[in-house]
Protein backbone atom coordinates (compact mmCIF):
# COMPACT_ATOMS: atom_id res chain seq x y z
CA UNK A 1 0.00 0.00 0.00
CA UNK A 2 1.28 3.47 -0.89
CA UNK A 3 2.22 5.79 1.94
CA UNK A 4 1.43 8.83 -0.22
CA UNK A 5 -0.98 9.08 -3.13
CA UNK A 6 -1.41 12.24 -5.17
CA UNK A 7 -4.44 11.81 -7.42
CA UNK A 8 -5.26 14.24 -10.26
CA UNK A 9 -4.27 17.24 -8.13
CA UNK A 10 -5.07 20.65 -9.58
CA UNK A 11 -4.13 23.94 -7.99
CA UNK A 12 -4.24 27.63 -8.89
CA UNK A 13 -3.36 31.08 -7.63
CA UNK A 14 -6.52 33.13 -8.22
CA UNK A 15 -7.18 32.88 -11.96
CA UNK A 16 -3.79 31.38 -12.80
CA UNK A 17 -3.79 27.58 -12.79
CA UNK A 18 -0.45 26.03 -11.85
CA UNK A 19 -1.06 22.29 -11.48
CA UNK A 20 -3.01 20.41 -14.13
CA UNK A 21 -3.77 16.94 -12.79
CA UNK A 22 -0.66 15.61 -11.03
CA UNK A 23 -0.64 11.86 -10.29
CA UNK A 24 1.96 9.81 -8.45
CA UNK A 25 2.37 7.48 -5.49
CA UNK A 26 5.20 6.81 -3.04
CA UNK A 27 5.65 3.70 -0.93
CA UNK A 28 7.06 3.74 2.58
CA UNK A 29 10.85 3.60 2.50
CA UNK A 30 11.15 4.97 -1.04
CA UNK A 31 12.92 8.16 -2.03
CA UNK A 32 11.75 10.24 -4.98
CA UNK A 33 13.47 13.06 -6.85
CA UNK A 34 11.07 15.84 -7.84
CA UNK A 35 12.55 17.58 -10.87
CA UNK A 36 11.78 20.37 -13.32
CA UNK A 37 12.88 23.84 -14.27
CA UNK A 38 12.07 26.79 -12.04
CA UNK A 39 8.45 27.91 -12.22
CA UNK A 40 7.08 24.55 -13.37
CA UNK A 41 5.05 23.86 -10.22
CA UNK A 42 7.31 21.88 -7.90
CA UNK A 43 6.90 24.12 -4.86
CA UNK A 44 3.17 24.51 -5.49
CA UNK A 45 2.88 20.72 -5.51
CA UNK A 46 4.76 20.47 -2.22
CA UNK A 47 2.58 23.16 -0.65
CA UNK A 48 -0.53 21.38 -1.89
CA UNK A 49 0.55 18.10 -0.29
CA UNK A 50 1.34 19.84 3.00
CA UNK A 51 -1.94 21.73 3.28
CA UNK A 52 -0.20 25.08 2.76
CA UNK A 53 -1.99 25.64 -0.56
CA UNK A 54 -5.67 24.98 -1.27
CA UNK A 55 -6.30 22.24 -3.81
CA UNK A 56 -8.93 23.05 -6.41
CA UNK A 57 -9.35 19.47 -7.58
CA UNK A 58 -8.08 15.97 -6.99
CA UNK A 59 -7.04 14.21 -3.80
CA UNK A 60 -4.04 13.68 -1.52
CA UNK A 61 -4.02 10.50 0.58
CA UNK A 62 -1.43 9.82 3.28
CA UNK A 63 -1.31 6.38 4.88
CA UNK A 64 -4.84 5.67 3.69
CA UNK A 65 -6.25 8.93 5.10
CA UNK A 66 -7.63 11.68 2.88
CA UNK A 67 -5.69 14.83 3.80
CA UNK A 68 -6.79 16.92 0.81
CA UNK A 69 -8.42 19.66 2.85
CA UNK A 70 -6.76 19.08 6.21
CA UNK A 71 -4.90 21.97 7.88
CA UNK A 72 -1.11 21.97 7.70
CA UNK A 73 -0.64 21.37 11.43
CA UNK A 74 -2.73 18.19 11.34
CA UNK A 75 -0.82 16.90 8.31
CA UNK A 76 2.43 17.55 10.17
CA UNK A 77 1.16 15.58 13.17
CA UNK A 78 0.39 12.66 10.87
CA UNK A 79 4.12 12.44 10.19
CA UNK A 80 4.91 14.67 7.21
CA UNK A 81 7.91 16.98 7.75
CA UNK A 82 9.22 19.76 5.54
CA UNK A 83 12.72 21.14 5.06
CA UNK A 84 11.63 24.36 3.33
CA UNK A 85 13.31 26.35 0.63
CA UNK A 86 15.22 29.13 2.37
CA UNK A 87 15.57 27.06 5.61
CA UNK A 88 13.28 29.33 7.67
CA UNK A 89 14.96 28.74 11.01
CA UNK A 90 13.89 30.90 13.93
CA UNK A 91 16.44 33.73 14.30
CA UNK A 92 15.95 34.12 18.07
CA UNK A 93 16.13 30.43 19.03
CA UNK A 94 19.42 28.65 19.63
CA UNK A 95 20.33 25.47 17.80
CA UNK A 96 19.60 23.43 20.90
CA UNK A 97 16.26 25.18 21.47
CA UNK A 98 15.20 24.38 17.90
CA UNK A 99 15.95 20.68 18.32
CA UNK A 100 14.52 20.40 21.84
CA UNK A 101 11.30 22.25 21.01
CA UNK A 102 10.55 20.10 17.95
CA UNK A 103 11.54 16.74 19.41
CA UNK A 104 8.74 14.15 19.51
CA UNK A 105 8.19 10.49 18.77
CA UNK A 106 4.49 10.49 18.05
CA UNK A 107 4.80 7.55 15.65
CA UNK A 108 7.13 5.45 17.80
CA UNK A 109 9.97 5.40 15.33
CA UNK A 110 12.32 2.44 15.61
CA UNK A 111 15.31 4.56 14.60
CA UNK A 112 14.74 7.43 17.00
CA UNK A 113 16.16 10.82 16.09
CA UNK A 114 17.06 12.80 19.20
CA UNK A 115 18.94 16.12 19.43
CA UNK A 116 22.02 14.14 20.48
CA UNK A 117 21.82 11.99 17.36
CA UNK A 118 21.45 15.08 15.16
CA UNK A 119 24.65 16.41 16.72
CA UNK A 120 26.38 13.17 15.77
CA UNK A 121 25.12 13.54 12.21
CA UNK A 122 26.13 17.21 11.99
CA UNK A 123 29.09 17.92 14.32
CA UNK A 124 29.04 21.57 13.20
CA UNK A 125 25.71 21.97 14.98
CA UNK A 126 27.13 20.44 18.15
CA UNK A 127 29.86 23.08 18.10
CA UNK A 128 27.24 25.79 17.69
CA UNK A 129 24.42 24.46 19.87
CA UNK A 130 24.23 27.73 21.83
CA UNK A 131 24.26 29.94 18.73
CA UNK A 132 21.06 31.63 17.62
CA UNK A 133 19.59 30.81 14.23
CA UNK A 134 20.57 34.28 13.01
CA UNK A 135 24.21 33.57 13.91
CA UNK A 136 24.53 30.52 11.66
CA UNK A 137 25.85 30.37 8.12
CA UNK A 138 23.54 29.31 5.31
CA UNK A 139 24.94 25.78 5.36
CA UNK A 140 24.57 25.51 9.12
CA UNK A 141 20.99 26.74 8.86
CA UNK A 142 20.28 24.02 6.30
CA UNK A 143 21.73 21.39 8.63
CA UNK A 144 19.53 22.77 11.40
CA UNK A 145 16.45 22.73 9.17
CA UNK A 146 17.11 19.06 8.38
CA UNK A 147 17.81 18.28 12.05
CA UNK A 148 14.61 20.07 13.07
CA UNK A 149 12.63 17.86 10.67
CA UNK A 150 14.39 14.70 11.82
CA UNK A 151 13.69 15.18 15.55
CA UNK A 152 9.95 15.13 14.83
CA UNK A 153 10.63 11.50 13.78
CA UNK A 154 8.38 11.82 10.73
CA UNK A 155 7.16 9.12 8.41
CA UNK A 156 8.00 11.21 5.36
CA UNK A 157 10.32 14.19 4.80
CA UNK A 158 10.03 16.64 1.90
CA UNK A 159 13.15 18.68 1.13
CA UNK A 160 12.59 21.70 -1.13
CA UNK A 161 15.83 22.81 -2.85
CA UNK A 162 17.92 20.64 -0.58
CA UNK A 163 21.35 22.07 -1.50
CA UNK A 164 20.47 25.41 -3.12
CA UNK A 165 23.10 28.09 -2.58
CA UNK A 166 25.39 25.96 -0.45
CA UNK A 167 29.18 25.73 -0.69
CA UNK A 168 30.49 22.48 -2.22
CA UNK A 169 31.74 21.05 1.09
CA UNK A 170 28.39 21.72 2.77
CA UNK A 171 26.54 20.18 -0.17
CA UNK A 172 28.56 17.01 0.36
CA UNK A 173 27.45 16.98 4.01
CA UNK A 174 23.82 17.19 2.92
CA UNK A 175 24.20 14.43 0.32
CA UNK A 176 25.88 12.23 2.94
CA UNK A 177 22.93 12.83 5.24
CA UNK A 178 20.37 12.02 2.55
CA UNK A 179 22.21 8.83 1.63
CA UNK A 180 22.13 7.76 5.27
CA UNK A 181 18.41 8.46 5.51
CA UNK A 182 17.73 6.46 2.36
CA UNK A 183 19.75 3.54 3.69
CA UNK A 184 17.72 3.65 6.90
CA UNK A 185 14.46 3.48 4.96
CA UNK A 186 13.27 7.04 5.54
CA UNK A 187 10.64 8.05 2.98
CA UNK A 188 11.85 11.14 1.12
CA UNK A 189 10.79 13.57 -1.59
CA UNK A 190 13.78 15.68 -2.65
CA UNK A 191 13.79 18.73 -4.89
CA UNK A 192 17.26 19.59 -6.14
CA UNK A 193 18.92 20.73 -9.35
CA UNK A 194 21.92 18.40 -9.03
CA UNK A 195 20.46 15.54 -11.03
CA UNK A 196 23.62 13.44 -10.94
CA UNK A 197 23.53 13.38 -7.14
CA UNK A 198 19.79 12.74 -6.92
CA UNK A 199 20.21 9.73 -9.19
CA UNK A 200 22.61 8.26 -6.64
CA UNK A 201 20.11 8.32 -3.78
CA UNK A 202 16.55 8.35 -5.15
CA UNK A 203 14.79 5.17 -6.22
CA UNK A 204 12.77 6.99 -8.86
CA UNK A 205 11.97 10.45 -10.19
CA UNK A 206 9.11 12.67 -11.31
CA UNK A 207 9.66 15.49 -13.80
CA UNK A 208 7.14 18.33 -13.87
CA UNK A 209 6.73 20.57 -16.91
CA UNK A 210 4.21 23.40 -16.83
CA UNK A 211 2.23 21.88 -14.00
CA UNK A 212 1.94 18.41 -15.50
CA UNK A 213 3.85 15.15 -15.13
CA UNK A 214 6.19 15.09 -18.11
CA UNK A 215 8.06 11.90 -17.17
CA UNK A 216 8.42 9.41 -14.35
CA UNK A 217 10.82 6.53 -14.02
CA UNK A 218 13.79 4.94 -12.29
CA UNK A 219 17.20 6.45 -11.62
CA UNK A 220 18.70 4.05 -14.15
CA UNK A 221 16.28 5.16 -16.87
CA UNK A 222 16.94 8.83 -16.13
CA UNK A 223 20.71 8.32 -16.12
CA UNK A 224 20.60 6.71 -19.55
CA UNK A 225 18.25 9.16 -21.30
CA UNK A 226 20.16 12.43 -21.50
CA UNK A 227 17.55 13.86 -23.88
CA UNK A 228 15.26 14.16 -20.88
CA UNK A 229 17.87 16.30 -19.15
CA UNK A 230 18.08 18.66 -22.13
CA UNK A 231 14.34 18.78 -22.78
CA UNK A 232 13.03 19.24 -19.25
CA UNK A 233 15.89 20.15 -16.93
CA UNK A 234 18.06 22.50 -18.92
CA UNK A 235 21.18 20.47 -18.07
Amino acid sequence: MSLLQVINVRSAYQESQVLFGIDFSLNAGESMGLLGRNGMGKTTLIRSILGLKSIHGGQVVFDGQDITHQPADKIARLGVALVPEGRQVFPNLSVNEHLTAFFSNRHRSKTLWTPARVYELFPRLAERKSNLGSQLSGGEQQMLAIGRALVTNPRMIILDEATEGLAPLIREEIWRCLRLLCNEGQTLIVVDKYVNRLIEIASHHLIIERGQVAWTGSSEALREDRQLWTRYLGV
